[in-house]
């Protein structure tokens, strides 16, 4: 064990002891080290001789040990090369490096505690350091990952630099884009990389919006694009075939139009061998007329009628008052006094808004093009996927109004996307170390 113990450092060391390894992990350690925000000087344990840190080296995140190309002072000798760290010496044994080759060259075994003396697979000693974190820097950190409130930070936040909230928003913008486009990827091996086929569903998927999106997704897996493009002249078939897949024509003719997509339906069902899905799946409770899976279908319907090659279109839309053209559908004269079959209502424009494109922007045409300029090494088109973001208004849900509360407000979609991202991928999995609020909250004075 190392010579010298503080009041400080035996208080980290009592805390190491009784913590789990869930509340005090080695990215903890990570962090002190990269940041050399640990007391000095360092001691080898076995030897007592100093240690100076010239480099700390480059971070892995990948197997292998934890700093590459570090370089240290142990007395009188320079060293270059890896650090590992561990909780507890011992759990270099735990782990098995001493039977990984990629562990010989650890010039230093940086630890929280030194419980065990390790040696290399040639039974030489390695040199090892006890870490000493100043007592108020843990304490900081063991509140961030034990508080119970939603924002573990909530109370440092407004002390935040606001340049690196700016800067932060755009990088969790972007891992949010990334995390969307996964499904996209799913889909495009579906479809045996069918670009139109691709956009076809993750539009269709998106016009169900949270609630129908996974019926609206089965819909169009249901419905080849190719199928419908042969009725794309005439708006009733295309209803016919939307609607008769979606499982919710009715069965009898309740009025003349149902009539007509019945028997349109029937013959198209027949010639092109046609399944439809289960009624059961599409949820109507508890929602706004305007968003019944019937009025999203018939927009759907007019949209696929209205545009062809509707992909390509997006690809050519330079700003996004030309993605609002592009997407302001209305209905079909029946969808302007109905909200469901043989039913009727007052006459209502039921045109798909400015905010319902906007969601669609932000989940699927952002998302879709990002993926797009990607896989083509197009930088201009990802470059414009952000941009649409920026364009477009900040979100309102619950958990952009718990950032409000804490005095943060974003002002596009890009920075509530990020805010979502945020809380969703670090602040609710505690990984403040990971954040770039979180780390600049551990060194606030």
């Amino acid at each position: 064990m190392c010579h010298c113990r503080g009041v400080e450092y035996k208080f980290f060391t009592l805390i190491l002891a009784k913590l789990s390894y869930s509340t005090m992990n080695e990215a903890f350690l990570h962090f002190l080290w990269k940041n050399g925000l640990f007391q000095t000087p360092l001691t080898e344990c076995r030897t007592g001789e100093p240690i100076e840190v010239v480099n700390p080296g480059q971070h892995n995140h990948d197997q292998g040990p934890d700093f590459f190309n570090a370089r240290l002072r142990i007395g009188d000798t320079t060293w270059a090369g890896n650090v590992e760290i561990h909780l507890r010496a011992s759990d270099w044994l735990r782990h098995n490096h001493q039977s990984d080759e990629r562990y010989n060259n650890i010039i230093l075994h940086v630890v929280g505690v030194n419980d065990v003396q390790i040696n290399n697979q040639a039974g030489e000693p390695i040199p090892t350091a006890e870490l000493k974190c100043p007592a108020p820097l843990l304490e900081r950190y063991l509140f961030l990952m034990q508080t119970d409130k939603w924002l573990p930070c909530q109370s440092y936040i407004s002390k935040i630099d606001s340049f690196v909230m700016t800067q932060w928003f755009e990088s969790l913008a972007i891992e949010r884009i990334e995390r969307k486009i996964e499904p996209i990827s799913v889909i495009m091996q579906q479809t045996h990389n069918d670009w139109q086929e691709s956009f076809y569903h993750a539009v269709a998927q998106s016009f169900g919006f949270r609630t129908n999106a996974q019926p609206f997704l089965m819909l169009a897996r249901s419905l080849p694009l190719n199928v419908i493009a042969k009725h794309k002249n005439s708006l009733l078939q295309v209803e016919a075939l939307l609607f008769g897949q979606s499982g919710l024509l009715p069965v009898e003719p309740v009025d003349e139009y149902v009539g007509l997509l019945q028997r349109e339906y029937g013959h198209l069902r027949l010639k092109y061998s046609l399944t439809p899905i289960q009624t059961q799946v599409w949820k109507f409770a508890r929602m706004r007329p305007g968003n019944l899976p019937t009025v999203r279908i018939a927009q759907f319907a007019m949209l696929v009628y209205r545009s062809s090659a509707l992909m390509s279109k997006l690809m050519d839309c330079a700003d996004l008052e030309a993605v609002y053209k592009l997407f302001a559908v209305g209905v079909s004269d029946y969808w302007l006094t109905h909200y469901v079959f043989g039913k009727e209502s007052a006459r209502r424009n039921k045109h798909l808004g400015a905010e319902a494109i906007n969601l669609l922007t932000i989940n699927a045409f952002v998302p879709f093009m990002f993926y797009y300029g990607k896989t083509v090494s197009n930088a201009d088109i990802t470059d414009r996927a952000i941009q649409w973001l920026e364009q477009v208004p900040a979100e309102s849900n619950h958990i952009i109004a718990q950032w409000k509360k804490f005095g943060v407000e974003p002002h596009c979609a890009l920075e509530s996307q990020a805010l979502l991202q945020l809380a969703d991928a670090y602040c609710e999995r505690r990984r403040c170390l990971s954040c770039r609020v979180g780390r600049q909250v551990m060194t606030i004075r």
